[in-house]
Parts: C-alpha cells; structure tokens; sequence
C-alpha cells in the first residue's frame, strides 16, 4: 500500500470521527474563563466568530460535531473532583469529551451560531428540568398501602395519558404544553408533533421530558394544566385545555380554554384573543382521562 493510499484512509477516517466543542454562549461565562492564563481568548464576539469558523471547517470537511454547553462553574468541580488542572486546555478537552454523554448538546448542522445557540440554551433548560422532575418523582417513594413504586407509577400513567391525547387528536401539526406549579418554580415542558402521513412524529427527548414533567403533576397532585394546540393549513388554529388532578385529566370547556388563554398570567389582566384561533373543548380521552383505578394511583 502506498503512502497516498495511507493518507486517503486516514482522510476518510477523520471523516467517520466525530468530536465535541464545547461552547461559552454567553458574556457572564466567557469572563469567568478569562481568569485562566491558558485561555487565550479576551473578546466574546471574536471568540464566537473563531469557533463558527472551525465548526465550518469541520462540516466542510464531512466531520459531524456536536456542540456542548461549557459552564465554567461546572468545569471547576470537575477539576477539583478529578485532581486536574483547570488552567490547561488539555483539561478542557477531557471535560468537554465528558459532556458528549452528560450535558445539553445539539449537533453542528450547518447554521450561524446565532441561530445555533437559542437550541442548544433550550437543550440546556430541558435537561435541567428533566432530571429535576426525575429528583422529584425518585423522591416519592413507594405506596403505603400496595408498596408501588409511586414516581414509577405516575411515569406509566403519563405515558398512557399522553399516548391517549395523540390517539384521540384531530389531524394536524400538534404543539403541547404541560405546566405544573410548585417550589421552588414551575416546571413547564413543551412537546411538538408533526403530522406524518396522519401520524403524528414526537422527538424522543421533547417526549420523554414531557411524560416526566406530567407525570410530576400527576402524582404531586400540584396545580397545574395542559394545553393542545392543533394547526393545520387553510383552517383555525384548535386550542385545547385539561386540568391535571390527581393521576388523571380534567377537559376544560371552551370557555375556560378561552379566558386561560386570554388572561395574562402574572397580572391577571385580560388579553385581546389571537385571530383565527378556536378554542374548543378537548377531545374526550375516555376512562385513561380520569383517577387511576389501582389504589388511586
């Protein structure tokens, strides 16, 4: 074999390694990484600019990279936990490649980083807001009556809830929003389905965060609703609500939709309604919509 023939191969796995940046999306961070002397970096603009220009590169080249949120504060109790220097770029990859399979990420497709950055923040939201409603629901604990698991439960529950909702909803592009109230905030989760071949095609970590956010609501018994907003071209926008009780859903008639919908949450004040908009009563999601009949959960 030739020494071209060893260059090509070597091209064409570089091709096939993939690699992870992790990226400052902000001013607050970017100055608290300034403190190292191994960071060469003293302007965020410029910083962003020279991190699109290698993210191109990389894309131009036919390698795939999946862009990390670095958060300084995170990467100091790595260090200290890890014995590692934190002022080394080497130490930086080693925490980098470590979120590749811990932190919020989203893969480099081509778009300005400006474009790039609100999806990898929301990324970041999300995964918060999972894994503290997981603590949450971990922290049940089991039934003192059937010793079931109850965060195990309220999941299940969710999730044959949420598969009603799709089953029993008109056709169109689907948009959820499940919101529960509680300290020390709300937990909201967002759910988008699109409309495949009268199908509707869920991202599996959107579902999986709103299953547990539900599910959250569901078991806690705390406060809290869901919204269905249904679109479809040359016709109104459907909006649909459900209260959450205890391990089921209670349908909102149209006018309850309507001043929730109309009524600014945090002053109380009403809002002008949206136009071509309908707000109807939800479709009916039969027994899986009310108490779970095992033990009330």
């Amino acid at each position: 074999m030739t020494s071209t023939d060893h260059r090509t191969l070597r091209r064409v796995l570089r091709r096939e390694i993939t690699g992870t940046i992790g990226l400052l999306t902000d001013e607050h961070d970017f100055r608290a990484m300034r403190r190292y002397r191994s960071f060469v970096f003293d302007d965020h603009t410029i910083y962003l600019r020279h991190m699109e220009a290698v993210l191109r590169t990389r894309a131009l080249r036919g390698s795939h990279t999946t862009v990390a949120l670095f958060d300084p504060a995170d990467y100091a109790e790595y260090c200290e936990r890890t014995g590692v220097d934190p002022d080394s770029h080497t130490s930086r990859a080693r925490y980098t490649a470590e979120l590749a399979s811990t932190g919020p990420t989203v893969p480099y497709d081509g778009r300005p980083l400006a474009d790039l950055l609100p999806s990898l923040i929301d990324e970041a939201v999300r995964q918060v807001t999972r894994e503290y409603a997981a603590t949450i629901l971990a922290r049940l604990g089991a039934c003192v009556s059937c010793g079931e698991d109850l965060g195990r439960a309220a999941l299940t529950r969710a999730s044959h809830l949420l598969r009603r909702i799709l089953d029993t909803a008109p056709t169109g592009e689907l948009h959820l929003v499940c919101s529960v109230l509680g300290p020390p905030g709300t937990l909201v989760a967002v759910l988008h389905a699109d409309d495949i071949c009268g199908r509707p095609e869920l991202d599996a970590s959107e579902a999986l965060e709103f299953t547990t956010v539900l599910a959250v609501g569901l078991a806690s018994a705390s406060p809290g609703g869901l919204v269905m907003r249904i679109s479809e071209p040359g016709a109104p926008d459907r909006v649909h609500g459900w209260r959450l009780r205890a391990y089921g859903l209670e349908p909102l008639t149209a006018g309850e939709v309507f001043d929730a919908y109309c009524t600014d949450a945090e002053s109380g004040d009403l809002i002008a309604p949206e136009s071509n908009v309908d707000y109807c009563e939800p479709p009916d999601l039969g027994e899986e919509g009310g108490p779970s009949p095992a033990h009330g959960h």
